[in-house]
Formats: C-alpha cells, structure tokens, sequence
C-alpha cells in the first residue's frame, strides 16, 4: 500500500513539472525594454501584440525575452 501511494505520489508531481515548465515559458516570451525598463526588461508577456499595446505611446519597445531564445537556440542545437 505505501509502495502505490509512493508511485501515485512521485508520478503526479512529475506530471505536475511538465506542465509549469511550458506554461512559465509561454508566460514570459517577450520583454518591454527601454530606457525605463532596462535589459531585458519586463518580462511578463505571452505575445508581441500585448507587449506593445503595452509600450504604446511610450518610449519602449518590445524585444525577446533572452532566456526564451536561449532555451530556444539550445533545443535545436540537442
């Protein structure tokens, strides 16, 4: 019995990394950068249309988060 409730326990809590894995990347895909904002910015965007409603009327500009491309880069490179 305590041997099921170990296997049931470690397999939800792998199934459980796997999704805030991808959902933390979609999360922060794109950067609002700046004077204000810096390198790499806020980044706190799933898509480029909502970083620049964002940056509308402002002096920022909105550019890829680097550790997303980094991720990125190295997933092909494997």
């Amino acid at each position: 019995m305590k041997r099921r409730l170990l296997i049931a326990a470690a397999t939800l809590s792998f199934v459980a990394c796997l999704g805030c894995s991808t959902s933390a990347v979609a999360q922060d895909r794109y950067c609002l950068q700046g004077r204000t904002w810096g390198y790499p910015g806020n980044c706190q965007f799933a898509s480029y249309a909502q970083c620049m409603a964002t940056a509308s009327g402002t002096h920022a500009y909105c550019g890829i988060n680097p550790r997303y491309a980094q991720a990125r880069r190295y997933r092909e490179y494997r």
